[in-house]
């Protein structure tokens, strides 16, 4: 059966996609370039810009900021959150002082049924 995913699950899973295919163009237009000249930060930028790149990760950010949010909602429904209420707390607290711990909540919240 095929699982059932909420609209910020679905929304994230598009923007990181979207993102990963503007990841890759950009990586090959900078191989592109870097053949005919050298690639300083004023190309650098033309690249991001004319890539998409910049705007597939604002996306993507506005989206895991969705799935966070939509993820702590979601779990204040579970026993396991109320048995363990502080130190999830705690753990959404410091979503943002550390990389690892925004991408274990996200990992988390795409696998929320």
């Amino acid at each position: 059966m095929k699982p059932i995913y909420s609209k910020a699950q679905l929304e994230y899973m598009r923007a990181k996609t979207k993102f990963e295919n503007k990841a890759s163009t950009l990586e090959h237009k900078i191989e592109l370039t870097r053949k005919t000249r050298e690639i300083t930060q004023e190309v650098m930028e033309g690249l991001v810009l004319e890539t998409g790149f910049h705007d597939a990760y604002n996306e993507l950010m506005q989206a895991e900021n969705e799935l966070i949010a939509w993820s702590h909602t979601t779990i204040k429904h579970e026993k396991t959150y109320r048995e363990n209420k502080q130190p999830i707390e705690q753990m959404y607290q410091n979503i943002n002082t550390s990389p690892e711990m925004r991408a274990q909540i996200i990992e988390l919240a795409m696998k929320i049924r």
